[in-house]
């Protein structure tokens, strides 16, 4: 229970009004012509009560109503909003809020000599804001209105800053060439309004002839022009209803300035840039001559257009991680890194990547295979490794095993299959090699085999083999025909002729009374045949014994 005793001094009266709430309570009377009031404020509950005491002038305690009225004037920077109020006796000071497109609140006060506006400066042109207004006793504060409704306004438009980015292509054709120019907004450009068109310029540096111009509506972000072989100064600026933006500037050199470049550039080799979480990332060698850095790619580049993307860097910069949502697994994408100094721009380096490398989509295709008893020589077609491949083909695997059994063959490593099998493996780390042997293996033994691409992402699984037979081994064959056959032979051999043989090696010893040698007239000693010496002619004469020869 709230009980309010105030004392009215005109009067000298007591009154009382009395309230039963939980949170907040009121208490409303007529004041009448009594400005000094004292007031007393009782609370009670069983537990007890307390109270407070309050002496004010009303006229210190003034609650105005909210401003009503509130309209606004523009320009392309700044908000004058003006309003009214009902109590035009009492001075106030008032307030205004004012809601940032990002969120942020803004508070502004009105001067004390004029608080029915107030000018809100600094602001961006064609931009929406929101505001309201409140206001409040100026001599005696106590308390502010409630907020006036609020009003949404828009500043008018501006003249465009900041320069649009612009970017070129170039491809030399019969005459001249065509130069495919690009544009687009940068964070540090503002439109400062709606852009109603383009505006691309170009000029020949040398003599100093008429520019050329033409107007892009504003859905618009490439042309192509031609442009002789001379030197040209391209301008492209941004329009919106009140005028143009700064000149993006870009300085074509001279055809024949760029022939030698030209055939530089076809000579450059395409460096291999890795792909990360975030991106690709390229990193090129600074160099000293030039105030920035431009990297272009192609956001879809099996497509034409291809959707040509560039990104600029500083001076200091020799590396970044470009990212971009059109970015897929197994696709090459090819960047150009140029320089520029003075506007004018030179390729300096050229690297490929992907952002994730996948396995190479077929085998290579086996053409020959040549088989010795212990070997066997695979030649395969030159594999393609350019941009078709979803990653770069690192070199080969070749996998062998024979049918059964497992495989243990010098100088392999063994690799197991999702079904366990075992094969042996040989890595060939050159991905221009289109030959391998295979050796150690067995005669007569049926094997399985297949080669296998392999690139940065893997290689895809084994699906076919190719089945192979090893031959005999012919040595052997030979060292069992001459262990075998050669002597069988000479055996059959020597058993048709065993006669001529035997006769041969192991001649029968004749008996001496039956050779020709004894035919002679006899002359018998104890009934044995003598030979006379002087009977027969002979070379040399030996006599066994002394005691014979004196026999004789």
């Amino acid at each position: 229970l709230v009980s309010l005793p105030f004392f009215d001094r005109s009067s000298q009266k007591t009154a009382l009004c009395n309230a039963s709430c939980s949170e907040q309570c009121s208490c409303s009377w007529d004041i009448g012509r009594q400005w000094i009031w004292n007031v007393t404020v009782t609370v009670e509950n069983p537990l007890g009560k307390k109270t407070a005491t309050d002496v004010f002038d009303v006229n210190h305690r003034v609650y105005p109503t909210a401003p009503f009225q509130v309209w606004e004037d523009c320009t392309d920077t700044e908000i004058t909003l003006h309003w009214n109020y009902e109590n035009n006796e009492i001075e106030l000071f008032c307030q205004t809020e004012v809601l940032q497109p990002d969120g942020k609140v803004e508070l502004h006060n009105s001067s004390a000599g004029d608080s029915r506006r107030v000018a809100v400066r600094g602001l961006q042109p064609h931009t929406e804001y929101r505001a309201r207004v409140r206001c409040a006793a100026a001599e005696h504060f106590w308390r502010w209105s409630e907020w006036s409704q609020p009003l949404t306004t828009r500043t008018k438009e501006g003249t465009p800053s900041g320069k649009l980015d612009i970017w070129r292509e170039i491809t030399s054709v019969l005459g001249g060439r065509n130069v495919t120019l690009f544009w687009k907004q940068t964070p540090s450009f503002q439109a400062n309004g709606k852009i109603i068109s383009y505006e691309v310029i170009w000029e020949k540096i040398e003599d100093g002839s008429k520019p050329e111009s033409i107007s892009f509506s504003s859905v618009y972000n490439s042309t192509r022009i031609f442009i002789d072989n001379h030197s040209y100064r391209i301008s492209i600026m941004a329009k919106n209803n009140v005028n143009f933006s700064l000149p993006s500037v870009l300085i074509i050199s001279r055809a024949t300035d760029n022939s030698r470049l030209i055939f530089s550039i076809e000579e450059l080799k395409e460096g291999q840039v890795n792909g990360t979480d975030d991106g690709i990332f390229v990193s090129w060698e600074p160099r000293y001559i030039y105030d920035s850095y431009i990297i272009d790619w192609c956001n879809f580049p099996r497509l034409q257009p291809c959707d040509l993307q560039w990104k600029r860097f500083g001076p200091n910069t020799s590396s970044a991680v470009i990212s971009s949502a059109a970015f897929v697994p197994g696709v090459r994408y090819k960047f150009r890194i140029y320089g520029s100094v003075a506007n004018r721009a030179s390729l300096l380096e050229k690297k490929i990547g992907y952002l994730r490398e996948l396995p190479p989509h077929l085998d290579p295709i086996v053409r020959k295979v040549d088989l010795t008893y212990n070997s066997v020589t695979l030649s395969w077609d030159s594999y393609l490794t350019n941009e078709s491949q979803p990653g770069f083909v690192r070199g080969y695997h070749v996998y062998v095993s024979p049918i059964e059994g497992n495989c243990n063959l010098k100088g392999s490593k063994k690799h197991i299959l999702p079904d366990e099998s075992e094969l042996c493996k040989y890595t060939i780390e050159n991905p221009e090699e289109k030959r391998y042997t295979v050796k150690h293996l067995m005669p007569n033994t049926k094997y399985k085999i297949v080669v296998k691409a392999f690139s940065g992402g893997g290689e895809m699984p084994i699906v076919n083999f190719r089945y192979i037979d090893t031959p005999y081994n012919s040595n052997m064959l030979y060292f069992v025909f001459l262990l075998v056959i050669i002597p069988t032979l000479v055996a059959a051999i020597c058993h048709w002729k065993m006669k001529w043989v035997k006769e041969c090696c192991c001649p029968v010893i004749p008996s001496p009374n039956k050779s020709k040698v004894l035919s002679f007239k006899e002359f018998k000693i104890d009934s044995e045949k003598v030979l006379k010496i002087n009977d027969c002619l002979t070379d040399v004469l030996a006599v066994d014994s002394s005691a014979e020869a004196q026999k004789l």
